[in-house]
């Protein structure tokens, strides 16, 4: 390749971004591995997690043949990140930091850096595609539908998207890790991390305990039995079974408990059995909205939408307002959080998302 290129590809210690720096020293690139510090914190096992990461992250490219760095934004994501997922959790909703990480730390103070050391490109190793073409950077879903994380970049703008490559777009996940065991990374049986980013494989309610004073109150049904204690509305989330502890209810027929409703303003939680109907709604308004690249000429249509990274898309109608859309599902939707994504889809173009703000009821 004639006046190469340089590419800085965040390298997170994991497999993809292992063989996203692979592919693209392979392509001719001028290839840099950058490790990015966000937290620093030991783990419950008392041995930092980034630590480890960093170790693989140099053995990765070292066999590669690429030159490595690290860089630490710890400060930047407390600022930016952490400090919005402890007001959300205040205020009672179920923030998702890792979308926000995206567009506050990976596509602007660690792109800066990356265009700092030279840099004509920054890859990731993220499940998606990107097409840049006339002026206009379109984020496009991954080859592996099971593994797209475009939900996960719904926040990011278009002056971010510009000079960004995606090497998996076009992969599958198992096409990865084949191509790290054949040419021997270290990273190539590696566990993919799962959770948020901060809190690892740690318990989450011992974490946020640590950062929010936990005020525990009534758990009552819709009929205003009181059935138990909780121990902090933040704990729960709208759906949630597991961990309410009021099992054995006289009059119970046996149906799993459910987190139907969050009383902020009086610390009650909510709670039914048997049917779900409570948990069901028609949609939701959504705020914040990133329009990738930019917004449609309708103020009224007809495309797809993920409410929650693990869901199919789904069928809607969006209205869109002066400052908020309004979606409406096809089908009822169960348990929309308030705090999480809603994303947008037209084929294979993710068109943004926002924040889900309030629920419309059935």
């Amino acid at each position: 390749m004639e006046n190469k290129k340089t590419v800085v590809v965040g390298m997170s210690g994991g497999v993809d971004s292992s063989v996203a720096a692979l592919l693209l020293k392979r392509q001719g690139y001028d290839v840099i591995g950058l490790y990015m510090v966000n937290w620093e914190e030991e783990g419950e096992n008392g041995c930092c997690t980034a630590e480890a990461d960093y170790e693989d992250v140099k053995r990765v490219c070292n066999k590669i043949g690429i030159p490595y760095f690290t860089v630490n934004f710890a400060k930047e994501y407390t600022e930016r990140v952490f400090r919005y997922f402890l007001e959300e959790y205040e205020r009672g909703r179920t923030p998702n930091p890792d979308v926000l990480c995206n567009r506050e730390i990976k596509f602007g103070p660690f792109k800066r850096h990356a265009l700092a050391l030279g840099a004509d490109y920054i890859a990731t190793g993220h499940y998606c595609d990107i097409l840049h073409e006339g002026g206009r950077h379109y984020l496009l879903k991954a080859a592996d539908e099971n593994k797209d994380q475009t939900y996960f970049l719904n926040q990011v703008t278009q002056e971010q998207f510009e000079n960004v490559l995606f090497p998996l777009g076009k992969m599958k996940k198992g096409e990865v890790r084949a191509i790290a065991e054949q040419y021997g990374l270290s990273t190539a049986k590696k566990k993919d991390s799962t959770g948020i980013c901060f809190i690892g494989e740690r318990n989450f309610r011992n974490f946020l305990k640590t950062y929010l004073p936990a005020r525990p109150g009534k758990i009552v049904t819709t009929d205003g039995k009181e059935v138990g204690e909780h121990i902090g509305l933040m704990y729960y989330t709208l759906g949630q079974r597991k961990g309410l502890d009021i099992g054995g209810q006289k009059g119970d027929e046996g149906g799993r408990w459910f987190v139907i409703e969050k009383d902020m303003k009086n610390n009650v939680l909510y709670v039914a059995h048997g049917s779900e109907e409570k948990l069901y709604s028609k949609g939701c308004t959504v705020t914040g909205f990133n329009w990738i690249p930019a917004p449609p000429e309708e103020k009224e249509f007809s495309c797809t939408a993920k409410f929650r990274y693990r869901q199919g898309e789904q069928e809607v109608r969006v209205l869109c307002g002066e400052d908020k859309l309004t979606v409406l599902a096809k089908e009822p939707q169960r348990a929309l959080t308030p705090g999480q994504y809603a994303v947008l889809y037209r084929g294979e173009k993710c068109m943004g998302g926002g924040v889900i703000d309030e629920i419309i009821p059935q």
